[in-house]
């Protein structure tokens, strides 16, 4: 399977922390059903992502997705802005 062909997983998440330098904390909501009892309940986990630049901030909704591991924590990459953060 070549890198053209390759399905890239891409998840859709908020920014919840920009403090490290070229990373993005992001934080991934999925609504699941329970596999015994049926009823929908929410699930979240948290990924490191790779931002170059520096361009995203806490608040941000963003896509990010797989690519080869960049350091111990980091294997996702952010691919572009949804959202940008409301101000409040």
């Amino acid at each position: 399977m070549s890198e053209a062909t390759k399905i890239q997983r891409t998840l859709i998440g908020r920014v919840v922390s920009d403090k490290r330098a070229k990373t993005v904390t992001v934080l991934v909501e999925r609504r699941v059903k329970h596999e015994l009892y049926g009823k929908i309940v929410g699930q979240s986990r948290k990924y490191h992502a790779h931002d170059e630049k520096g361009e995203y901030k806490m608040g941000d909704t963003v896509e990010i997705s797989e690519s080869r591991p960049l350091s111990k924590t980091k294997n996702w990459v952010v691919t572009r802005l949804v959202e940008k953060a409301r101000l409040v």
